[in-house]
């Protein structure tokens, strides 16, 4: 490969995977499937943007550091998500081993981790006492909202993986 096609497709490629993410986001408005329901709000693309963050936070962490917080945020961030989408949880488990693959792994951050999702869900339980919020705990509900969340982290890892693959040195 050339030099020439390296940095077209360094720039290009990205490009892509971005507008087709977006494209899947934007699907609902554009049709009448039975899939969506009916009165889409912008609140349902708030799993997908917490979940892009806590993923590009855990990736950006420096080698070397602590990575202790940057877990306990993405625990947070996910547990958010999790109102909305509750099997968005079960990305912990990819998050832990990319941090078992960089050598960052420890006590300290699967503590970090359960101590984030237990604040959020204490969270939610007293709003909900207090009537505050109505949650209803059904695990398989929201389903559909994963098309927006997978189509954005694909997106974003395909992009990572693009831009430090086709890197020009």
């Amino acid at each position: 490969m050339t030099r020439r096609t390296q940095t077209i497709l360094y720039h290009t490629l990205p490009i892509v995977f971005w507008l087709l993410a977006g494209m899947v986001c934007a699907l609902p408005w554009f049709t009448s499937l039975s899939l969506f329901p009916s009165p889409l709000s912008p609140i349902h693309y708030l799993p997908a943007f917490l979940t892009w963050l806590s993923v590009m936070m855990i990736h950006r962490i420096p080698r070397h550091t602590s990575a202790v917080e940057p877990a306990f945020r993405t625990a947070l961030l996910l547990s958010i998500a999790a109102y909305w989408l509750p099997t968005v949880l079960f990305l912990i488990l990819p998050i832990w081993g990319y941090l078992i693959y960089r050598n960052m792994f420890s006590v300290r951050i699967l503590c970090a981790t359960l101590i984030g999702i237990a604040t959020i869900a204490i969270w939610i339980a007293v709003l909900n006492q207090l009537s505050v919020i109505s949650y209803h705990f059904i695990l398989l509900e929201n389903l559909w909202l994963w098309s927006f969340t997978g189509s954005v982290l694909l997106a974003y890892i395909g992009s990572t993986i693009v831009r430090q693959t086709l890197r020009v040195r």
